[in-house]
């Protein structure tokens, strides 16, 4: 069964010298998962235009679906479509529509620092989202979005369904087996059922279990058939519950 898969490229040297926590990312691993998506790659790089553009270019070629955050803006540091222009080899271009929406807004005081904000990718596709004033870009598979967080919502919040595909099925087992003792045989379910993806996590925080085994597949049949051969290895007596 193929699963689209998808990676943020976020963006900003905020990002990576600490001055801002990135709250992006965070929130569409949560959003990607209940659509479907099989979130495979975060990666984070520096307002350069150079990174930017061997991240999108990397990105774009292996995965279904690239979102892209921060770096759109009218600043100097705001480097985000000149770097995904780059990596496709393609110029940037006045966008009429987007000219046209911004001399409509600033009237009389469009100059040539807001019609900047027109400048784009060839080939950028403008997608329209009810209730924003100016509609988001996407560069083939790329989406790209602002870096603050509100916005950077509120425009995923416009256009997530577009992506969403069959669900993720998921089971969760709580032991206090210790992972040393069940990891040959857990080993074995896993290699037994490749259509679902088996994960162990010890807890060490609290003394409510010592193991939380995941299983999480599309298919519910394979998932339900790997839940059984699970829970046959594991102890019952130690055995907290099955979520």
């Amino acid at each position: 069964m193929s699963v689209p898969t998808a990676a943020i490229l976020v963006i900003g040297d905020e990002i990576l010298s600490g001055k801002t926590e990135d709250q992006n990312a965070r929130f569409l691993i949560r959003e990607l998962r209940e659509l479907g998506v099989a979130l495979k790659r975060i990666h984070v790089v520096p307002d350069e235009i150079e990174d930017v553009a061997a991240a999108v270019r990397e990105l774009s070629a292996r995965f279904v679906h690239v979102f892209t955050s921060g770096g759109v803006g009218p600043t100097h540091d705001d480097v985000t479509l000149l770097g995904i222009a780059r990596a496709f080899d393609v110029p940037i271009v006045r966008h009429p529509e987007l000219a046209a929406r911004l001399k409509t807004h600033f009237g009389v005081d469009a100059d040539e620092s807001h019609l900047r904000m027109a400048d784009v990718p060839e080939g950028a596709e403008l997608i329209a989202q009810p209730d924003t004033r100016w509609p988001m870009l996407a560069v083939r598979n790329v989406y790209i979005l602002p870096g603050v967080p509100e916005l950077f919502r509120k425009k995923f919040l416009a256009i997530r369904e577009r992506f969403r595909v069959a669900p993720f099925f998921t089971r969760a087992f709580f032991t206090h087996e210790d992972e040393f003792d069940i990891a040959a045989a857990l080993t074995a379910v896993a290699a037994a059922h490749p259509l679902v993806a088996i994960g162990s996590y010890p807890n060490f925080s609290t003394p409510d279990y010592r193991v939380k085994l995941t299983l999480e597949s599309k298919d519910p049949a394979a998932l339900e058939a790997a839940a059984t051969a699970l829970r046959a290895i594991l102890s019952p007596e130690k055995l907290v519950r099955v979520e």
